[in-house]
């Protein structure tokens, strides 16, 4: 079996990215478990991928090992794309995800146009300086006021296209399944298998 780097702190994207990318045949270890847990590489980039690229390639060049990053984060329309790259930190460095859920809603509140995208890349860097990215996208919409206690982020305000639920009220195996670090995975799949 495979063992591949989680280039990342949160425990949230380690628990999804173990659940998805086990299904492949790799295993995933957490950054702290290969030794490198007191290293935080800074996300300066202006893309999902600059961000995603670096921190895949940091943790790398450190272990001598393959490793994978994820950065995403959502996209809506009304703003722009924003909170885009920023979405951990929207309303401030070191804010919580409530604090990051109130300045969008305050933000949308007379919004005409409610639709939002949450995206992922994910980048996988080997050793030998092979890169293979691949980027997913879940179309949607944010609702109005947050519901279910699932997820993270913001999951309680996001309502995928063809579901009638949050991602914070569905389950963690069919959000694993519609998400967009879901299918991010996936195109790295079909593109590792092409190599």
């Amino acid at each position: 079996m495979l063992t591949i780097i989680a280039a990342t702190q949160n425990e949230h994207k380690l628990k999804e990215l173990r659940e998805i990318v086990g299904q492949f045949g790799m295993e995933v270890i957490s950054q702290k478990e290969a030794g490198f847990g007191d290293i935080d590489v800074v996300e300066d980039g202006e893309t999902f991928e600059e961000n995603s690229f670096k921190k895949a390639n940091e943790i790398m060049k450190l272990s001598g090992k393959i490793c994978i990053a994820d950065d995403s984060g959502l996209s809506v329309d009304y703003l722009n794309g924003a909170p885009g790259v920023y979405s951990a930190r929207y309303a401030g460095e070191h804010k919580s995800d409530l604090d990051n859920n109130n300045k969008l809603l305050k933000e949308l509140e007379n919004a005409p146009d409610r639709s939002a995208r949450f995206v992922s890349v994910v980048t996988m860097v080997y050793p030998d300086g092979k890169v293979v990215q691949a980027r997913g996208e879940c179309p949607g919409k944010i609702i109005f006021a947050p519901r279910g206690n699932g997820g993270f982020g913001y999951d309680p305000l996001f309502i995928a296209d063809g579901l009638n639920e949050t991602f914070a009220e569905i389950t963690q195996e069919t959000k694993n399944t519609v998400s967009h670090r879901a299918k991010a995975l996936a195109e790295l799949e079909k593109k590792l298998k092409d190599l």
